[in-house]
């Protein structure tokens, strides 16, 4: 008997899950069948194996596994950055393979990471400007754009000329997410955006996606350790190691 295909994911909809007559019309990312295999691997060997989730505009969603799951992987080709080897992923009624991805980084979605990627020369409101000119972004005073983005996220302007290195690890991770926002993308996609903070910080920057999600109608997707993040979203994906799967 042929050896039946296992993926490596399991879904947890913390409130009634199993929504899977909501309309389609709020799905804003679609992940199909979605496997990778770096080109030197065995045939068998996948760093993520027929992975299925959607993802809804409005709600705040967190993917969290072990080492080694495809967590990393996963959020690679979210972003763009690397292609499906099987299956594909939609985005907005739209495959990633039929799309300009630069165009799609720099418009759709934006990006939050864990060691937040700003650039230590250069002052908070520079940091989120130069965001704007990649995205060439037509707005006239990007200055005051900036400074209302970093009060979004609970920063004042006083902080607008402030050196990146001079702001504390939970105020540089605000100032990545208004980077993020520079744009105003559908969709935030964070990794381990609250690793290096302290509870309390964790907390804050989880109200600001919350918010996003919520009051702005984006989808924010957290790749995820902690159990904060967890208790704070409203659907948790787990990604499972599929070799694991498969031997059972």
């Amino acid at each position: 008997m042929a050896n039946k295909k296992k993926n490596n994911y399991v879904s947890k909809d913390k409130k009634e899950i199993n929504e899977k007559n909501t309309s389609s019309k709020n799905i804003i990312l679609s992940i199909k069948n979605a496997s990778y295999r770096y080109s030197d691997a065995e045939d068998d060997d996948y760093a993520l194996r027929d992975v299925s989730f959607d993802f809804e505009s409005g709600k705040m969603y967190a993917i969290r596994g072990r080492s080694g799951t495809g967590k990393t992987t996963l959020l690679s080709l979210i972003s763009g950055l690397e292609r499906c080897t099987e299956g594909e992923i939609i985005f907005d009624g739209k495959s990633l393979k039929d799309m300009n991805l630069d165009k799609y980084r720099n418009s759709d979605i934006g990006i939050v990471f864990q060691s937040y990627n700003l650039l230590p020369f250069m002052t908070a409101s520079e940091n989120i400007i130069l965001s704007m000119d990649v995205n060439g972004s037509k707005i006239k005073n990007k200055k005051e754009k900036a400074i209302e983005l970093m009060e979004k996220v609970g920063l004042k302007e006083t902080y607008a000329d402030r050196k990146v290195l001079r702001l504390s690890g939970g105020e540089q991770q605000r100032v990545a997410i208004a980077r993020s926002l520079s744009y105003n993308p559908k969709m935030i996609i964070a990794d381990e955006p609250t690793g290096n903070l302290d509870k309390q910080t964790e907390t804050e920057i989880l109200d600001i996606f919350k918010k996003l999600a919520h009051e702005e109608n984006k989808c924010v997707i957290i790749v995820t350790h902690s159990g904060n993040v967890c208790d704070t979203v409203d659907v948790i994906y787990d990604l499972k190691k599929f070799k694991e799967e498969s031997s059972k």
